[in-house]
């Protein structure tokens, strides 16, 4: 049982029972959204208290405590009807008897929708068996949600929450288990017969362990393959606090976004992507080149001049690979093939002006609205760097002082951790310092006219 005696801490942490972390669905399939929703749906519910049958939550706050940019209803009713539909098995002990449960992950959910003009409310419950197990665990792992909802693959998420479980543990390893067994519970599937372990180390665990570098502040992670012969036939992975080297450390991985964008998920199954593959290209794709091909390939798809894509999902994919995005869909005569004009001779795009809103054919007005304003506020945010950069040394220390006084009392303890450790140079705690500064810069919401000529800028760019 993990303890916590900072208040601070325990207001930012959900405890998650230990049975619940590494979850091997028998029947279904986990994704990365649901897993965020469940650690939020635990975290309101453990405040609301055990005693309560059924838990509720403004529909708003679960969207902003998931980190997931997007009011489609739809697409979260998909992923709790994932969570509904997943049989897991649940291990107690309970007085020296051990006790088998199978059961959903969740129980009933409904969404209130009093109509316009006032707040949606969500409402669950959790299956009587394991309710009690879950709301008041005997044995958990404290969870901060400021870092499992900045995980953008599944992998990740389930690798910090085991992470976090074995840190204290004396030998730093998690259990020992086959190949196929880590499979389904990495991939959140039920319906993996065979693995070809070069395969799932390739694209999953490779790629899962760069990004918990990425994100964690705390540890690192390395895996421990255990062979029969030739063939590796378990695996293990071993925990090391930051500062201590993994035996592999060659690799490394640019920052990741801290938030998954539906609007862009969407926009890939529209192009013909299926849901899942759609997420893991995003998870493992960089998002601003991903912004610039989607952008690319939305104009390519437009030109009537030339011949229809037969497969829009497979041109993004060249396009991401060979950075299509750097040369402008009108100098392409086909699919993979490059007029006269060279690439090089196109004027490099600055990063602030590649953020094109790329609303689903789903998205209302109001939500395309919503996305040009974020696509505002973090095109303020690589402003403010640019000019906090510009500064002298003395006006750096002034903001820098004023940050450390004003918002990094609030951040959670991981962000201060990093701003302590690297300052405004910190992967987590620098995109803080960016936001924060532009607020300061340029204070209130933008206006109207500010928005319609920053939309025009981008459909120029």
């Amino acid at each position: 049982m993990h303890d916590a005696t900072d208040p601070k801490e325990k207001a930012q942490a959900v405890a998650k029972a230990n049975e619940a972390i590494a979850i091997r669905p028998k029947r279904g399939k986990l994704t990365l959204l649901s897993r965020r929703i469940y650690n939020v749906f635990l975290f309101h519910a453990q405040r609301q208290g055990v005693d309560k049958p059924t838990y509720c939550l403004p529909l708003a706050e679960l969207i902003k405590d998931a980190r997931f940019n997007s009011n489609n209803t739809e697409i979260l009713k998909s992923h709790i009807r994932d969570m509904q539909a997943t049989t897991i098995e649940w291990h107690t002990s309970v007085g020296g008897t051990r006790r088998w449960t199978s059961t959903q992950l969740l129980g009933t959910v409904s969404i209130d929708d009093p109509g316009r003009g006032r707040p949606c409310h969500i409402s669950w419950t959790y299956p009587d068996p394991i309710r009690e197990h879950l709301i008041r665990p005997a044995h958990y792992t404290r969870i901060l949600l400021e870092i499992s909802s900045q995980m953008r693959s599944y992998a990740a998420s389930v690798l910090y929450e085991l992470g976090a479980r074995y840190l204290s543990s004396p030998t730093r390893l998690t259990m020992r288990e086959d190949v196929l067994w880590w499979a389904s519970v990495l991939t959140g599937r039920s319906d993996i017969v065979k693995v070809d372990y070069r395969i799932l180390h390739r694209d999953t665990i490779k790629k899962a362990l760069a990004e918990l570098d990425t994100l964690s502040e705390d540890f690192r992670m390395e895996v421990v393959e255990h062979k029969r012969g030739r063939k590796v036939d378990e695996l293990q992975f071993k925990i090391l606090p930051k500062g201590e080297q993994p035996a592999d450390s060659g690799s490394s991985q640019a920052p990741l976004a801290c938030v998954l964008d539906l609007a862009l998920v969407e926009q890939l199954v529209s192009l013909g992507f299926k849901p899942r593959d759609a997420q893991d290209f995003y998870a493992a794709t960089d998002e601003t080149l991903l912004r610039a091909a989607l952008d690319h390939v939305t104009e390519r798809m437009q030109n009537a001049a030339l011949p229809p894509l037969k497969s829009p999902a497979a041109y993004l994919r060249t396009a991401v690979k060979k950075k299509y995005p750097g040369l402008p869909a009108r100098e392409r005569t086909s699919e993979g093939t490059v007029s006269s004009v060279s690439a090089a001779a196109a004027s490099p795009v600055a990063p602030e002006t590649r953020l094109p809103i790329h609303p689903g054919p789903e998205l209302s007005m109001e939500e395309r609205l919503r996305q040009l304003r974020e696509d505002w506020n973090q095109h303020q945010a690589t402003m403010a760097r640019t000019r906090f950069l510009a500064m002298g040394v003395s006006e750096q220390d002034a903001y820098v002082s004023r940050f450390e006084i004003e918002r990094l009392p609030h951040v959670a303890i991981p962000v201060a951790k990093a701003w302590r450790k690297d300052g405004i140079d910190s992967r987590i705690a620098g995109s803080t310092f960016n936001r924060w500064l532009a607020s300061v810069l340029w204070p209130g919401d933008a206006t109207d006219a500010e928005l319609l000529r920053f939309a025009v800028s981008l459909k120029r760019g």
